[in-house]
C-alpha cells in the first residue's frame, strides 16, 4: 500500500512539474511574442517617416514589418497620392476608382521572386481581389490559411497563372491586407504574407498590422501633403523665372535652376536677363530666405520690382537701395503668425546681384546685396573673383550700397550665381567650392550651355540642400561699325542736317527701309532737346537687332507724353515717337539725360 501510494504521489509531482514546466515555457513565448511586438511597434515608430518622401516612406513600412511580423510585404498607393493629390473618390464601388501602383515591398528573399511585381508596376485588382475589397470596405482582411494558387492570385493581385510559382515554391501561407487610411481618406493598401514563418496570422497579429498601418498612413499622408505643397511652389518657381532668355548682341547667356532635395522644399533662387535702353543689358541673380511657396511668391514679387526698377534705368546701387525698401515694406506688410510659419524662424530677407554691361564701351557696373561675388574669367583664361563690395542684405535697411566699375575685354565671361552652389552642408572646407568654380570657368568648353552643365556637376558633389541659380554671359562688343555719333549744335537749323546724317548712316547700313521713320525720329528728338535744353546735344544711332536713336543734352528734367489739344503749338513730338517706335525713354546720367528710341528690325 504505502508503495502504490509512492508511486501515485511520484506521478502527480511528475504531471505537476510537467504542467508548471509547460505553463513557465507558454508564459515565456508570450513575453516573448509581446517582447517582439513591442519591438516592432517601437520599430516602427522611429523607422517609418523619417522622410517627406511618399515612396520612400512606404518602402519604411514595407521594412519595419520584414522580417519581424511577415516574410513578404507590399505596399500599394493610388496614382493620385504619388502626385500629391488627395484621391477623394469612393473605392466601394468594386472596382478602385484610381490605379494602384507598387511603390514598395520586402521579402525575406532577395529581390522579392514571390512578389511578382516590380515597382512601379500596375497591380491588377478586380473586385473579387483581396487588396478591392479591403479597400471598398475599408475593413482589414486576415487569411490564417491561403490553400491554392488561385486564392493567392488574390492576395498578390495577379492573374492565377502568374500566383502558381510562388505558391508552388514559397508556399504562402497566411495573410493580412490592411487599408491605408488617414483623416478618413483612403490612401492604398498594404499586405503581409507569411511563408518561412510557420504559424500562421492570428487576431492578435491582424491587430498589430492595423496599428503599424495606421501609424504609416498618418506619415504617407504628411508625406503627400508635402509632395502637393513642393509640386506646388516649383511650379509657381518656374513660372517666375524666365521660360526663354532675350536674344541680344551684348551678350550670350545660359542658365540654370536646379531645385534643392525635395526634403528642404522649393526655394526663391530666380534670375533675369533684362535688356536696356543702348543695347546694354542687366544681369541679375538673387536668393530669398526661406522655402515653399511663400519664398517662391516672394521671389515673383522682388523680380517683377526689378524689372520696374531696371526700366527707369537707375544705377545697380540705386536699384539696391530701393529694391531693399520693398523687401521692408513686405516685411511690415506680412502678419507675424504668418510670417513665422511660413518663413522658418520667423526669418525674412533677400539676397541680390545686379551687373549693367554697355557693349558699346565694353563697361560693367554691378552692385551686391549680401550676395556671393561674380566670377569673371578674361579671354586669356585668367580667372578670379571680383572685388565687389558685400553690402547688407536686403530687408535691413538704412545701411548703403556700392557698386563697382569695370572695363571689360571683348568675350568676357561673368558667372552669377546663389549660394546654393558655393555653400553646401557636406563641404568640410568651404573655400573648395570657390576653387573648383573658379577651376572649371577656366577650361575652355564647347559652348554656354556645356559650361553651366560642367559647373554643376564639378562644384556639386551631391543633390543640393538649397536652390541653385546660376547665370553665365560672355560679353561682345558693337564696334564703330555698328555705332555712329554726331556733336549737334545748339541751333534749330541744325536739325535738317541731323536728318542727312541719320539717312546716310542708315543707307551705309543697309537700312534705307527704315530711314522715313528714323528721319522723323530723330527730328523731333533733336528739336526737342534743342528747344527745352542747353549745353552740347549729341545724336547717336546704334544698329543692333533694329536701330536704336538716342539724343543726350546737358539738363536732367525728362520730358513726359501728352496728348496735344487742336489748338496746341507743341506736345505732339513725343506722341509721334511713341507712335512710330517699339519703346522709348529717358535716361539720366552724371551731367545730363538719353532720350532714346528703338525700332523695330
Amino acid at each position: 500500500m504505502v508503495v502504490i501510494v509512492s508511486i501515485v504521489l511520484a506521478v502527480i509531482v511528475s504531471l505537476l512539474s510537467c504542467w508548471a514546466r509547460a505553463n513557465r515555457e507558454a508564459k515565456l513565448r508570450r513575453v516573448m511574442i509581446a517582447r517582439d511586438r513591442l519591438t516592432l511597434l517601437s520599430v516602427a515608430t522611429t523607422h517609418i517617416g523619417n522622410t517627406l518622401e511618399v515612396d520612400t516612406t512606404a518602402r519604411e513600412l514595407a521594412e519595419a514589418a520584414v522580417p519581424r511580423f511577415a516574410d513578404l510585404a507590399t505596399v500599394d498607393l493610388a496614382d493620385p497620392v504619388l502626385r500629391g493629390e488627395e484621391p477623394v473618390a469612393d473605392w466601394s464601388g468594386g472596382r478602385p476608382p484610381y490605379a494602384l501602383r507598387r511603390v514598395a515591398q520586402q521579402s525575406v528573399l532577395d529581390g522579392a521572386p514571390e512578389a511578382v511585381l516590380e515597382l512601379g508596376d500596375a497591380p491588377h485588382c478586380p473586385p473579387d481581389s483581396v487588396p478591392a475589397n479591403v479597400l471598398a470596405n475599408g475593413e482589414p482582411l486576415r487569411a490564417a490559411a491561403i490553400e491554392s494558387a488561385a486564392e493567392l492570385a488574390t492576395w498578390l493581385c495577379v492573374p492565377p497563372e502568374r500566383a502558381g510559382e510562388p505558391w508552388r515554391r514559397h508556399g504562402v501561407h497566411s495573410g493580412i491586407a490592411v487599408p491605408l487610411r488617414a483623416r478618413g481618406i483612403t490612401l492604398g493598401v498594404a499586405v503581409f504574407l507569411r511563408h518561412r514563418t510557420e504559424a500562421p496570422f492570428d487576431e492578435d497579429d491582424l491587430l498589430m498590422a492595423q496599428e503599424i498601418a495606421a501609424r504609416a498612413a498618418v506619415c504617407v499622408d504628411n508625406a503627400r501633403s508635402f509632395t502637393r505643397e513642393h509640386r506646388t511652389s516649383l511650379a509657381l518657381q518656374r513660372s517666375l523665372l524666365p521660360r526663354r532668355l532675350p536674344r541680344l548682341a551684348a551678350v550670350d547667356v545660359a542658365t540654370r535652376y536646379l531645385p534643392a532635395d525635395s526634403a528642404m522644399g522649393v526655394g526663391g533662387d530666380w534670375f533675369d536677363v533684362i535688356p536696356l535702353s543702348g543695347a546694354r543689358v542687366a544681369l541679375v541673380v538673387g536668393d530669398v530666405v526661406g522655402h515653399g511657396v511663400y519664398a517662391s511668391a516672394t521671389m515673383g514679387r522682388l523680380r517683377s520690382t526689378v524689372r520696374t526698377l531696371a526700366d527707369i534705368d537707375l544705377p545697380p546701387d540705386e536699384l539696391l537701395t530701393h529694391l531693399d525698401d520693398v523687401v521692408i515694406r513686405l516685411r511690415f506688410e506680412t502678419e507675424p503668425d504668418e510670417s513665422e510659419r511660413e518663413a522658418p524662424s520667423g526669418e525674412f530677407g533677400a539676397t541680390c546681384l545686379y551687373a549693367v554691361y554697355d557693349p558699346v564701351s565694353r563697361h560693367c557696373t554691378m552692385a551686391r546685396a549680401g550676395h556671393p561675388a561674380p566670377a569673371l574669367v578674361r579671354p586669356s583664361g585668367e580667372a578670379e573673383f571680383v572685388d565687389l563690395p558685400a553690402g547688407p542684405p536686403l530687408g535691413l535697411g538704412g545701411l548703403p550700397f556700392e557698386s563697382t566699375e569695370l572695363d571689360l575685354p571683348e568675350e568676357s565671361l561673368l558667372a552669377l550665381y546663389t549660394n546654393g552652389l558655393v555653400e553646401s552642408r557636406g563641404r568640410q572646407d568651404p573655400n573648395r567650392s570657390y576653387n573648383d568654380l573658379r577651376q572649371v570657368l577656366a577650361q575652355p568648353a564647347a559652348s554656354l550651355e556645356q559650361l553651366c552643365d560642367s559647373v554643376l556637376k564639378t562644384v556639386l558633389a551631391e543633390q543640393p540642400t538649397d536652390d541653385v541659380a546660376l547665370l553665365v554671359a560672355r560679353t561682345h562688343k558693337l564696334d564703330a561699325s555698328h555705332v555712329a555719333t554726331w556733336e549737334i549744335p545748339d541751333d534749330p537749323t541744325a536739325v535738317a542736317s541731323a536728318r542727312d546724317l541719320a539717312t546716310s548712316q542708315l543707307a551705309g547700313w543697309g537700312m534705307a527701309d527704315a530711314a522715313f521713320t528714323a528721319e522723323l525720329v530723330v527730328s523731333e528728338l533733336v528739336t526737342n532737346a534743342i528747344r527745352h535744353a542747353d549745353g552740347p546735344i549729341q545724336l547717336r544711332l546704334i544698329r543692333e537687332r533694329g536701330l536704336i536713336c538716342e539724343v543726350s543734352d546737358s539738363t536732367s528734367t525728362s520730358p513726359h507724353l501728352r496728348r496735344a489739344r487742336a489748338f496746341d503749338e507743341s506736345g505732339r513730338g513725343l506722341f509721334i515717337v511713341a507712335r512710330l517706335t517699339e519703346r522709348w525713354g529717358t535716361r539720366h546720367r552724371p551731367g545730363g539725360k538719353t532720350i532714346w528710341a528703338e525700332l523695330a528690325p
